[in-house]
């Protein structure tokens, strides 16, 4: 199949547009928070800590289906065409969101809300394999960095706006919005994603081969504990604005969307850095988020230091996003798809991590801020697992682009991009 640049383009916003879907329904929770803790939570005006705190379990549970169902949906479609894949993933998307927002009991928002993260990983995994064939050789990081983009950018649009629509509307209706996007993605996609033919030759037994490396498992470890530093103190922004800084609820939004800023941009930074150097780049970035949670710790009820600082950690984590996801396709090998979805898995078990930990620390009396010291301590373990994966790993430091060979491959040819 022929790719000219216009249905190129057209092919690369549908898959963000998908990634800015799922950017909305995971980050839009931590906003909407409050309001779905007030509606289904019993006794949280009695003890609004611990209402929180219960409620976070609605983020864990998101959390958790996204670790499931990484490798067990990447397993089921190891030999499916990757559009069909896009598609189907997309249309569970579609019906699981819309159902997140019909739910009528606390029960049955967890269940709902685990199922609509079971595609989470596969998708992002799908999604960065497209696109690193559609930008071609040499572009492996900037390639899964735009596939990315649209996670970031939800970040700086949908989630501030997905707030707005739960404070106003209710917070329902945030899902609801949600599964529109991805009825608009899903038409998109039957439009304009090219096919790429299935791998016949690929199983789940090939695919789960990829676990038995300990290298594999070192880096799946450093994005699942690293990346839990983030969420701890993300998963209660919206208390630590009203509470901590106390400023009005409508500067839930406005800080959301300031992490959405940093986020878009070290996504950008990270695309470009990881296809340079992936050692120098985790190197650098992981200290500088650690000092950006720990000036966030001392210094986040001051309103200014709040958002400045919220910016810093949004963009040093994110730096590392395209960064890890690069290093673990290159570490899985043949397993492809299972090793792009995994990094989305391990991110999302730092998710996990974080809130529960953090909704912990907020329960046991210690502040709304006291998760950023959480952070820090996740953070840093993160890194040590970084600089130890470096150590045993001292081969050519053959940076994002290095990837292409295995994850572009001999199925580049059922692409031709079209340059006129």
């Amino acid at each position: 199949m022929q790719l000219t640049p216009g249905r190129r383009i057209a092919a690369l916003f549908t898959l963000a547009l998908g990634g800015f879907g799922i950017g909305t329904t995971e980050f839009a929770t931590m906003g909407i928070l409050p309001l779905a803790a007030a509606e289904l939570v019993p006794g949280f005006d009695a003890d609004p800590a611990g209402g929180i705190a219960h409620a976070g379990w609605i983020i864990t549970a998101y959390a958790l289906g996204v670790v499931v169902g990484a490798p067990l949906v990447s397993m089921w479609a190891a030999r499916m065409s990757q559009r069909t894949l896009v598609l189907l993933l997309v249309a569970a998307f579609t019906l699981a969101n819309l159902a997140s927002g019909l739910m009528p009991s606390f029960e049955l928002t967890l269940v709902a809300r685990f199922v609509a993260a079971l595609p989470h990983g596969a998708y992002f995994g799908v999604a960065s394999l497209l696109a690193a064939r559609i930008m071609g050789p040499g572009r492996q990081g900037a390639g899964i960095a735009l596939a990315l983009s649209g996670l970031t950018i939800a970040n700086v649009i949908g989630v501030p706006l997905g707030t707005w629509l739960g404070q106003v509307a209710g917070w329902r209706w945030t899902y609801v919005a949600v599964a529109i996007i991805f009825a608009l993605t899903l038409a998109l996609a039957l439009a304009f994603l090219p096919n790429v033919p299935g791998d016949p030759s690929r199983s789940a037994k090939r695919e789960l081969a990829a676990f038995r490396s300990g290298r594999l498992w070192l880096m799946i470890a450093v994005a699942c504990v690293g990346f839990g530093g983030f969420f701890a103190v993300y998963s209660y922004a919206a208390e630590i604005v009203t509470r901590v800084a106390l400023l009005p609820e409508s500067a839930i939004a406005w800080l959301l969307a300031t992490v959405g800023l940093g986020m878009t941009i070290g996504n950008v930074i990270g695309g470009w850095a990881s296809d340079k150097s992936i050692r120098r780049t985790i190197v650098i970035a992981f200290p500088s988020f650690i000092v950006s949670l720990a000036l966030f710790a001392l210094l986040g009820a001051i309103p200014v230091a709040l958002f400045v600082l919220a910016f810093c950690i949004g963009a040093t984590s994110s730096t590392l996003v395209p960064t890890i996801q690069a290093r673990i396709i290159r570490t899985a090998g043949e397993a492809e798809l299972l090793g792009a979805a995994t990094n989305h898995a391990a991110f999302n078990v730092g998710n996990a991590l974080g809130a529960a930990l953090g909704g912990a620390v907020i329960a046991g009396g210690f502040g709304y801020l006291a998760p950023s010291w959480l952070g820090v301590a996740l953070a840093a373990a993160g890194f040590a697992l970084a600089l130890w994966s470096l150590h045993i790993d001292r081969g050519p430091d053959t940076a994002a682009h290095s990837v292409v060979a295995t994850v572009v491959g001999p199925t580049t040819a059922g692409i031709e991009v079209i340059d006129r």
